[in-house]
């Protein structure tokens, strides 16, 4: 209370540091949940051999007819096989604020809501085939012009009229414009597809249908988990968790500093009291925790601080913002919600504790050396 600019100075610079952990790391699990949550584990997704994303794949029509009738994939109670040819286009739409993004836009044919089964509509209803109607997912109708329920979107030289918004658990999907396959060529008619995603029947073994998929001379292509697929999407988030731990040691480096600082200060203007206490029969380690504990303090008031400004932070660039724009490896960009996770909370209170740690017990370890005559007479 007697040095409350310092103590408010050094707790302000602990919160800072608490403050920007949240932040990133919020950031990183809502990368991980948008892109993870996009797969599911009976589904597979077949590609070209060597590509990395369905961006950047191609197969044949007559691979995906010999796709449809391998033993293992599901089938509806019409017996039609459960498996969405997608054929992906990546245009450039504006942003309600102006900018220019590449949006991915997925072609699928109606048997694709049925693999995609975590599909809901919130407004509207699916696409009617061969009609220029598009769907889009919450997301990308929040923040795209021309987007919205009833809305025209328009691309190249064709239009399509938005009849319905989905979600998808917070996935990619919902940064995506869906409509039908065929719509997205001219004739309406295309020599193949991006890639093939299609739903395992109940029973079959996964590594078993993959290796059948890759030796097949028909087929010729790589099949993946759609699991195992978005989390070689989610790689970028690795780099995010490694600036986060940069900008965490630069700050908490600064943090450490202020908190000595303080500390030193304490001894300075309280060495009289050190001697009387250490006069009155009080140890060295009683001194030491003394200061050590009261340096920890602060980094509770600064945790507890960092805590409010970081989670109403996530809430303000979820709610104004509706989340942040982040561009995947297929170029095209997607909004990731923050998401403030236990991991979070957890790592920013360690780096508080150790920052009150550290910046406490030199001053601590000073004070506690003090000899009683020199205590006394400084004071």
């Amino acid at each position: 209370m007697v040095r409350k600019m310092t103590t408010l100075a050094t707790a302000g610079g602990i919160a800072l540091v608490v403050l920007v952990t949240i932040l990133l790391l919020s950031l990183v699990t809502g990368l991980r949940q948008m892109l993870v949550s996009a797969g599911s584990s009976d589904k597979l997704i077949a590609m070209r051999k060597g590509a990395t994303s369905d961006v950047m794949s191609f197969v044949p029509r007559e691979a995906v007819q010999a796709l449809r009738y391998l033993p293992g994939i599901a089938q509806t109670a019409e017996g039609e096989p459960l498996v969405s040819p997608e054929f992906i286009s990546q245009p450039t739409l504006f942003t309600k604020q102006g900018n220019k993004e590449m949006v991915l836009v997925r072609g699928v044919t109606p048997m694709g809501f049925q693999v995609h089964k975590h599909l809901r509509f919130v407004a509207g209803r699916a696409p009617r085939p061969a009609v220029r109607e598009a769907v889009v997912g919450r997301a990308a109708s929040q923040r795209y012009q021309g987007l919205g329920l009833g809305e025209t979107l328009s691309f190249g030289d064709r239009s399509w009229t938005i009849v319905g918004i989905f979600t998808a658990h917070d996935s990619a999907f919902e940064s995506e414009v869906w409509l039908d396959v065929g719509e997205l060529f001219k004739d309406g008619t295309a020599a193949g597809c991006s890639g093939v995603r299609f739903i395992m029947a109940p029973g079959t073994d996964r590594e078993t249908l993959i290796r059948r998929i890759a030796d097949d001379p028909r087929i010729s292509l790589a099949a993946r988990s759609e699991i195992d697929y978005y989390e070689e999407q989610a790689e970028g988030a690795k780099a995010l968790y490694l600036l986060t731990i940069v900008l965490a040691l630069i700050m908490g480096t600064g943090a450490v500093f202020g908190a000595m600082n303080t500390m030193f200060a304490a001894v300075t203007h309280r060495t009289a009291e050190i001697g009387t206490l250490r006069a009155l029969g009080f140890s060295q380690w009683s001194i030491l925790t003394s200061f050590v504990s009261e340096s920890v303090c602060l980094a509770f008031l600064g945790y507890g601080l960092g805590v409010l400004l970081g989670v109403g932070a996530v809430t303000l660039v979820n709610g104004l913002m509706q989340g942040v724009a982040f561009q995947l490896p297929s170029f095209s960009t997607a909004v990731v919600t923050l998401r403030v996770s236990t991991l979070a909370l957890l790592v920013a209170f360690g780096l508080a504790i150790i920052i009150g740690i550290i910046g406490g017990f030199f001053p601590a370890r000073l004070a506690a050396r003090l000899r009683v005559t020199e205590a006394l007479r400084r004071g």
